[in-house]
């Protein structure tokens, strides 16, 4: 239903089902739902009892994709029993508990009479959202990032409730936003990067840091955003919930005026719609009216690169989006935000001037820098972060020290997976000399471990590299160039991919 105007079901059929779209029946039945398999009729997938979990959501991403302007005001009829079944299946079973300390295996034991039950309470009001529990991980850097653990009842309605909006919100959310987003991903967001700054005239480099965006956005404007597209109430009061529920740190219940906790299965997609409002569609329109030159734009999630073809355009927009931006109750980090010259034409550019090598900036786990081919044309290489490999080999040193006794064939297992799950996010091209180091230095650390069991140990680097060839993946590279896979997942270049 769209502003209260319901609209029909285009499954259920007033004949029997044609075998050919577009030629009737031949012979009028009783009308039925259209069987499967028919050409008319959208491939949706199906629950467990069969019953379809999508048509529904189809139909409403067509009002979407139709009518840019209105607002749904009957959505949570769309949180269903299978919806919120497809949603517990989703979730992670060893995820840690939250305060309520229901655990996945825990739930399934009763799972169709706990559905059933907590369907009942979100369309009655009666459902209640729990606090919290806030915990925090250690960076990289060594500061501790806030980490909120929902209960686990939270975690389904959320996301159910995320899948029937994501309908709505994927045909309004622009190209340049890859963060938490069906079928795309970071490196959708590494590929468009690269693509943008080798085959556009881009000069310089906005690097921006968004300083506690999570913690600092209005919860005030995050509703009112919403409120341009959701006119269903009862699904607005389940965000209140959310937001109101508040944070429980060791023992003490604490409500925030602002922010939304990180963890949160619902967060991801409050923080694209808050960005959306207060950074895409700004930065679109800025772009259009205020830009002599180029200007591309990556944003994924709070992670925001913009490039440009001329200077004074990259000045005048910083200043642009830091005013834009305290609008909206957020701020540019002062020390993580920086303008640098970077592009094809860097490197001579600053060597007319006087000046050393382009500078280099991170985005998602990787250095960019400005490099050459063998024939010496531009090449914009990605190498890993050091303090994020730093930081994961100290992870692997903590570990395999618990691991220290076990049998090598188990070690040898154990760090097959975590080399493997490395190489598959980092092995990209001109990388492959960071995925060398970072297998060496896993190679290293064992030996020392295997070298601790005994006193009269006699672990040669011979022996130890026989061993690692034995379990540890080569460096290789994985990920095809950035321009191959852009071109196969948009056909057709446009700027605001």
């Amino acid at each position: 239903m769209v502003n209260g105007q319901e609209k029909s079901d285009p499954t259920i059929v007033a004949g029997k089902p044609a075998n050919k779209a577009g030629q009737p029946g031949a012979e009028r039945v009783e009308p039925r739902v259209g069987a499967k398999g028919n050409t008319g009729q959208p491939h949706t997938g199906r629950a467990q009892n069969r019953g379809s979990v999508s048509q529904g959501l189809d139909r409403v991403r067509q009002v979407a994709r139709q009518h840019k302007k209105e607002r749904f005001t009957a959505l949570l009829h769309h949180v269903t029993i299978n919806r919120l079944r497809a949603a517990f299946s989703a979730l992670k079973r060893s995820a840690a508990p939250g305060v309520d300390g229901r655990t996945w295996q825990g739930y399934a034991d009763g799972l169709e009479g706990n559905l059933q039950d907590l369907h009942a309470r979100v369309h009655s009001g009666a459902y209640r959202a729990l606090p919290v529990k806030r915990q925090y991980l250690l960076k990289a850097d060594g500061k501790q990032r806030p980490l909120g653990i929902a209960a686990l009842e939270d975690k389904i309605v959320q996301r159910a409730v995320v899948a029937v909006l994501n309908a709505i919100y994927e045909e309004d959310f622009l190209g340049c936003s890859y963060g938490f987003r069906p079928k795309r991903c970071q490196h959708d967001a590494l590929d468009a990067l690269v693509v943008g700054i080798s085959q556009t005239p881009v000069n310089w480099i906005l690097d921006t840091d968004i300083r506690n965006f999570f913690g600092s956005l209005s919860q005030d404007w995050l509703v009112r955003f919403l409120e341009h597209r959701i006119g269903d109430k009862r699904i607005l009061r389940l965000v209140h919930k959310w937001l109101k529920a508040g944070v429980l740190e060791e023992g003490e219940w604490s409500v925030e005026e602002a922010g939304t906790p990180q963890g949160a299965v619902a967060s991801p997609l409050l923080a694209n719609v808050y960005l959306h409002y207060v950074f895409d569609l700004w930065a679109a329109q800025w772009r259009r009216r205020e830009a002599t030159g180029n200007v591309i734009m990556v944003r994924y999630a709070d992670d925001i690169v913009v490039g440009f073809q001329h200077e004074a355009d990259a000045r005048r927009f910083w200043e642009a989006m830091r005013g834009r931006l305290a609008q909206y109750a957020l701020t540019l980090h002062p020390d993580k935000t920086r303008l640098l010259e970077f592009g094809r034409h860097a490197r001579a550019n600053r060597a007319q001037r006087g000046l050393g090598k382009p500078e280099t900036f991170t985005f998602l786990g990787f250095t960019f820098i400005c490099g050459q081919s063998r024939r010496g044309a531009f090449l914009l290489q990605r190498k890993s972060r050091s303090d994020r490999m730093r930081a994961k080999l100290k992870e692997i040193k903590a570990q395999l020290r618990k691991r220290m006794h076990e049998p090598i064939p188990v070690q040898g297992r154990w760090l097959k997976q975590v080399v493997t799950g490395y190489f598959a996010y980092h092995a990209v091209p001109t990388n492959v000399r960071a995925l060398g180091a970072f297998r060496y230095h896993v190679t290293v650390l064992w030996r020392r471990t295997l070298r601790r069991r005994s006193q009269k140990d006699h672990m040669t680097w011979e022996r130890i590299a026989k061993i690692a060839a034995a379990w540890l993946p080569p460096p290789k590279i994985q990920h095809p160039w950035p321009d191959q896979r852009f071109a196969v997942k948009h056909p057709r270049w446009e700027p605001s991919a």
